[in-house]
């Protein structure tokens, strides 16, 4: 089953369930998904399906910031369960281990010395780990191997 099938059975699964938040977070999802495809004229599959997951999932995790600052435990909950509800269409996410022996092995690859190849460095891992970790957590990992 496609991550869009997934998507479009959850939904109606949250319908039936009265499952408000779920339901609102999968059709956000999936009109996100809806507009990428409109703007572009291209049906995505699974890959790019979840790029625009870990978009909406940084979004949500920024706005999560923002929201513990405000002090509102209701919203806080929401968003809470909103980034819980995208996590589960995600692919697995690395470990900070399996993404350190990534990241060694591509400094290896590429020859960087310094920070200042941290450009070539980022440049080569991030195809490596698109969709399966955060950029910066790699950036975080890349600037202390390379430091």
């Amino acid at each position: 089953m496609s991550l869009k099938e997934r998507l479009l059975n959850d939904l109606k699964d949250a319908m039936k369930a009265k499952d408000i938040v779920r339901k609102d977070t999968i059709q956000l999802i999936r009109s996100a998904i809806l507009q990428v495809e409109k703007d572009k004229q291209v049906v995505l599959g699974d890959d790019e399906i979840s790029e625009i997951l870990a978009r909406e999932l940084k979004n949500r995790r920024d706005a999560l910031s923002e929201i513990e600052k405000s002090g509102r435990a209701d919203i806080k909950e929401k968003a809470e369960r909103e980034i819980e509800i995208i996590l589960e269409y995600m692919p697995r996410q690395l470990s900070r281990d399996e993404l350190e022996a990534i990241i060694r092995e591509t400094i290896a690859e590429t020859g960087a010395l310094s920070l200042k190849d941290m450009g070539k460095v980022m440049k080569a891992v991030m195809p490596k780990v698109k969709g399966k970790a955060d950029g910066s957590v790699v950036n975080e990992i890349v600037k202390s191997l390379l430091g």
